[in-house]
């Protein structure tokens, strides 16, 4: 059964694909907005909804029954467990020893439902590393290329920060930062004598009334929806903008299988889709097609679209398709307890949605190379008053106790990973998924220079807990396994050469002219920066030249 012909179709509803599809619609490109999820109501929100409400008390056995792999995210819990994948309908394979958590949704709006919000820009000390450090390559385009496309997406989400003047993170247009402990505040202040920012963290939360939504009164739980839409998440911001235009037909349910090519005349045609729910297969036209299904399944869509012009999956000739997956690494950090700084804890305080940023230190320009690792880390955290549930003692003693509190403070690092080769996906010859397509195998470790990095990291953490006065103080050197940072990267790396890339620098593929990647798939390195904000940024910089190649009828 095929539908009508659209000038763009547009696969994944998230950060990028709500972005494509918002700037393609609204400049006149009639847009097919395709998902393979369901759409979710604001009537599932749960953000006030307490435990104790819960069928399971957020116990719910079916959360570790059909998501084994899924419930290794923080966000995945009984109250919106259902907006995962179920890891037997969806699976994906491993070599022996190299364990990957491919953590993801299929919902319309993807991991923007659950996401953990923080914003941060790139500098030319990330998208110019290699002339830096001498590893890998430099990208294809520098900050000033991309920083009036993160101007566009910053003061349509919203993104509540501090301005720093610090080169190493460049500051952003801002609205009211989010308050920070005393804790924070002494870690701050302790942490700057050893040259080192800490800041608030930068977040996509509005602090005030921004383009319709409210703000955010701190309920705390964002990975539960949030009825004042005060987070960013594309289904209601960009998607909504889309489909408002009356030039962007969403298509929920629509899991894609591969792109249909016209090979005599090296041309996307299209795609084709198995539906969610029939199990029927379906084509839709299109003068351009715009993958932004997430890295992996961006690549597993092209690597499943081989033809006899392209064997080794569509526009990879150069054979690079698949290779150099990244994510960051995680694990290296330290705890500790303050006394008394941040006061008693109460049932009624506010749930502040963020935490602070420390910023990347090591490995500057300007700066000494650190001698075990090259690239940097930046630091997530927090410091704050709780009740102490795992005091010792028993009925008065640990009910005292508990109501007395216990004043904390950590911080974990989020590490650069190196784009390396032998890092990859493939498709898996014995793997399908509910839908009869090909499932993909994952093939990913962090390396040495990981290692040493986190082991620096929990030093430097333990050295500022030290200065700033917190008492018991733990550190962590380990490396989780990779995909614990959920932020998959560089699978369909860009660059000037055809040889040695996947995709231009404006994310068309080198092979296929009017066939695009606008997801983090194009990454050629990873930064140490959550990646989402320069995700966005890059996919309106190339659907901006999309839609003005559209209008000069090149497509």
């Amino acid at each position: 059964m095929a539908q009508a012909m659209y000038d763009a179709i547009v696969v994944g509803s998230g950060a990028t694909g709500g972005w494509a599809a918002k700037r393609l619609a609204e400049a006149g490109v009639k847009v097919a907005l395709l998902d393979a999820g369901r759409k979710v109501s604001p009537r599932e929100f749960t953000e006030h909804l307490p435990e104790f409400a819960l069928k399971y008390r957020n116990l719910s056995p079916e959360v570790a029954r059909r998501r084994p792999v899924q419930k290794q995210c923080y966000a995945c819990m009984e109250y919106n467990y259902d907006w995962f994948v179920d890891d037997f309908d969806n699976p994906y394979s491993t070599p022996e020893g190299k364990p990957f958590t491919w953590q993801r949704l299929r919902v319309v709006g993807g991991r923007t439902m659950v996401w953990g919000r923080q914003s941060y820009r790139y500098s030319d000390l990330d998208f110019k590393a290699a002339s830096h450090d001498g590893y890998g390559e430099d990208w294809p385009i520098s900050y000033k290329d991309v920083e009036p496309y993160y101007d566009i997406v910053e003061q349509y989400v919203g993104i509540s920060g501090e301005v720093e003047h610090n080169p190493a993170l460049p500051d952003s247009h801002f609205l009211p930062p989010m308050k920070m402990t005393c804790g924070e505040l002494l870690v701050r202040e302790r942490a700057a004598k050893l040259g080192r920012t800490v800041t608030i963290g930068r977040t996509a939360i509005v602090t005030q009334a921004h383009n319709g939504r409210a703000a955010c009164h701190y309920c705390g739980p964002c990975e539960r929806g949030c009825s004042t839409y005060s987070y960013f998440s594309s289904p209601y911001t960009t998607v909504a903008d889309a489909v408002k235009s009356g030039r962007c037909d969403l298509i929920p349910n629509a899991v894609v299988s591969h792109v249909t090519m016209d090979n005599g005349g090296n041309r996307a045609t299209g795609v084709t889709y198995i539906d969610r729910m029939t199990r029927k297969a379906v084509e839709v036209k299109a003068r351009a097609v715009v993958l932004c299904a997430q890295s992996m399944e961006s690549a597993r869509i092209l690597l499943n679209s081989s033809t006899r012009v392209y064997p080794k999956g569509l526009a990879n000739s150069s054979g690079h398709l698949g290779h150099y997956l990244m994510d960051h690494c995680v694990g290296g950090g330290a705890s500790g307890q303050f006394e008394g700084v941040n006061g008693k804890p109460s049932m009624n305080e506010a749930h502040r949605p963020n935490g602070i940023y420390v910023i990347r230190f090591r490995n500057v320009m300007g700066g000494p190379r650190h001698p075990r690792f090259i690239r940097g880390y930046g630091y997530q955290g927090g410091s704050g008053a709780g009740f102490h549930y795992n005091a010792p003692g028993f009925g008065p003693e640990y009910k005292a106790a508990v109501k007395a509190g216990i004043d904390t403070v950590d911080m974990g690092a989020f590490g650069e990973s190196l784009a390396r080769w032998e890092n990859f996906v493939e498709i898996d010859p014995n793997l399908r998924d509910a839908w009869g397509i090909p499932a993909p195998r994952i093939s990913m470790t962090h390396d040495g220079n990981a290692k040493a990095m986190m082991e620096d990291a929990a030093a430097c953490a333990a050295e500022m807990l030290e200065a700033a006065g917190a008492k018991n103080i733990r550190l962590q050197a380990k490396v989780e396994m990779p995909g614990m940072a959920i932020h998959e990267l560089g699978v369909a790396r860009m660059g000037t050469a055809a040889k040695k890339s996947v995709l231009d620098p404006w994310m068309q593929t080198h092979d296929v002219k009017n066939l695009f990647v606008m997801d983090g798939a194009g990454f050629v390195s990873s930064a140490c920066q959550n990646p989402t904000l320069t995700m966005m940024a890059l996919t309106v910089r190339s659907a901006d030249h999309l839609a003005e190649r559209f209008r000069r009828n090149e497509v």
